[in-house]
C-alpha cells in the first residue's frame, strides 16, 4: 500500500474506532512508529482538518493510557487469585 494511501487509511481508523496506535498498528501490519509517522508528519501535509481531527483522539488516548495500565493490572491479579483459590 502506497504511504499517502495507507497514511489516510490509518486516519480513517483510527477516527472510526478510537483506536491507539498500537492496535491500528497491528490492524494494518505495520509498526506503531510507522503509524505514529503517518498520522502526525505526513498527515499533517496531506490533510490538515483530518491530522487534527486524529489529533484529538490521540490526545484522549494519552490521557487514558493510565486508566488502562491501571485496568490491565486488575485483571492480571484478579487471574492470579483465582489461580490460587
Amino acid at each position: 500500500m502506497e504511504t499517502t494511501a495507507r497514511a489516510l487509511a490509518e486516519a480513517r481508523y483510527i477516527l472510526d474506532t478510537g483506536c491507539t496506535l498500537r492496535k491500528c498498528a497491528a490492524f494494518f501490519g505495520v509498526g506503531k512508529s510507522t503509524v505514529h509517522a503517518d498520522v502526525t508528519t505526513r498527515l499533517r501535509r496531506m490533510d490538515e482538518q483530518l491530522f487534527l481531527m486524529v489529533s484529538k483522539v490521540l490526545e484522549r488516548n494519552l490521557e487514558d493510557r493510565h486508566i488502562r495500565g491501571g485496568e490491565s493490572t486488575r485483571k492480571k491479579y484478579r487471574a492470579l487469585k483465582s489461580k490460587r483459590e
